[in-house]
């Protein structure tokens, strides 16, 4: 299974303790915030200025700012020297020294607002095990409701896969050469510019100090990655995006899986189209050699 990095912590490979892990099943944790018209204004220029396209109206919240409200603000003495808070707390102690963002399910209730006050509910609920290629894999399920004055809002199941160091965290994944695959009629695609402004711009919109987003020396003498990582969450606002064009309004549901790292080194493409079952868009993110590095649906 190839995931996307999220990330990796300075502990070591450890045994891992199911029985222990899964007491953190049930946790869980509230936050709050307020969907600001400078969030919305600041969130708009750097998502809809890289070639994205524009999201409803200006009273209307834009897809995917819900993963900018209510996150969690450590402080600064509770930070690993990777950027990101220390283990521990709300999410269980895996002692796999890699977390990477596999994916997650969304549903849409009730359209969010430019002016919303916004709670965040979070529960651990699922921790399992399982073996791969490289050792023990640790999948975390995380279930985040996001509501307002009028009701629920945002319904999301959150993926995070925990595993240990490997080879292949040196460099992107090689993998098999991209399939051939016909086209629908309807494609629509996009080319984006991953600039380290759009990234660095979007690690802030989302107070996520992960250095492997925006520091180059870090993430390629420390992490041995080839270069500034796109984020998972990032991708997926823009393929919401297009199967908003596609759709003609915001889907009420949309689904994504990441499947490999993509880097800043050179331009993406993201595109879509009606594939799937009736009212269903498929929708992938491609790097510049063609392989895909998201998948995802979306439907009204």
């Amino acid at each position: 299974m190839a995931v996307m990095p999220l990330d990796p912590s300075e502990a070591g490979d450890g045994p891992v303790d199911l029985a222990h892990l899964k007491t953190w099943e049930g946790r869980s944790e509230t936050a709050s915030g307020t969907i600001s018209p400078w969030l919305a204004d600041a969130f708009r220029a750097t998502i809809e200025g890289n070639g994205a396209p524009a999201r409803g109206t200006p009273e209307s919240a834009p897809l995917g700012i819900h993963w900018c409200v209510g996150v969690p603000t450590a402080a600064m003495a509770e930070i690993g020297p990777d950027g990101h808070p220390a283990r521990g707390g709300f999410l269980p102690p895996v002692p796999l020294p890699r977390r990477m963002w596999a994916g997650g399910r969304l549903r849409f209730p009730d359209p969010l607002r430019v002016g919303d006050e916004i709670t965040r509910r979070s529960r651990v609920a699922a921790v399992e095990v399982k073996h791969g290629r490289t050792g023990p894999l640790v999948f975390v399920t995380v279930e985040h409701e996001v509501s307002t004055a009028r009701g629920v809002a945002v319904v999301e199941e959150h993926d995070i896969v925990y595993r240990g160091l490997d080879a292949g965290g040196r460099t992107a994944p090689a993998g098999a050469p991209p399939a051939q695959q016909s086209s629908p009629a309807d494609l629509v695609a996009r080319t984006i510019e991953p600039s380290p402004v759009l990234l660095f711009r979007y690690s802030a919109l989302t107070f996520n100090g992960h250095r492997i987003h925006y520091d180059r020396p870090y993430v390629t003498e420390v992490e041995g990655y080839p270069g500034l990582i796109v984020h998972g969450p990032l991708q997926a606002t823009l393929l919401m995006g297009l199967a908003l064009d596609i759709l003609g309004g915001p889907p009420d549901r949309f689904a994504f899986r990441a499947e490999r790292p993509l880097f800043d080194l050179a331009p993406f493409r993201i595109e879509g189209g009606r594939e799937g079952p009736a009212g269903e868009v498929a929708l992938r993110a491609r790097d510049a050699d063609g392989h895909v590095t998201m998948r995802a649906t979306a439907s009204l």
